[in-house]
């Protein structure tokens, strides 16, 4: 540690005093970061204005351009789209959840059925619970294989 005084105090109009550390005004310029600033404000509104400009001339054009629509003919219903249309839109009457629920308990009473195809011949419907104990215990009939022919 020095026992000399250290100029740590103020200079001349407030300056910090230091011997090896000082301002060098060629460090930093603020010309050249006002005039970006103002280039940059002129290119803003400049924009502006253009956008602006643009924006007039394209409601002027379409307001040039634009035909009304023709009257409607009174109290007329607005015309449907041609069947089948989605559910759930305007002009279907029915509700597509008692839609599903009736087509999965036609399917599953349709799958416990038990009933004749041809009674000639054999051939019966039977539930598909049942078909699958049948088919588990006997096993899938066997497929014959037509031989295939050689190529010549």
């Amino acid at each position: 540690m020095s026992t000399e005084p250290q100029k740590n105090g103020h200079g001349e109009a407030g300056e910090p005093v230091h011997d090896d550390v000082s301002f060098e005004t060629r460090d930093l310029r603020p010309s050249p970061i006002l005039k970006f600033l103002m280039y940059l404000g002129i290119t803003i509104i400049l924009s502006y204005g253009l956008a602006l400009l643009v924006y007039r001339g394209l409601t002027h054009h379409w307001q040039e351009t634009y035909t009304a629509p023709p009257p409607s003919r009174g109290n007329t219903p607005p015309t449907m789209p041609p069947e089948p249309r989605l559910q759930e839109m305007p002009g279907h009457l029915s509700d597509p959840q008692k839609d599903w629920r009736d087509k999965v308990k036609a399917d599953t009473e349709a799958n416990n059925q038990l009933l004749w195809i041809d009674r000639n011949s054999g051939i019966a419907q039977i539930p598909v619970s049942e078909a699958m104990k049948l088919i588990s215990e006997k096993g899938l009939p066997a497929v014959h294989v037509a031989p295939a022919e050689k190529k010549k």
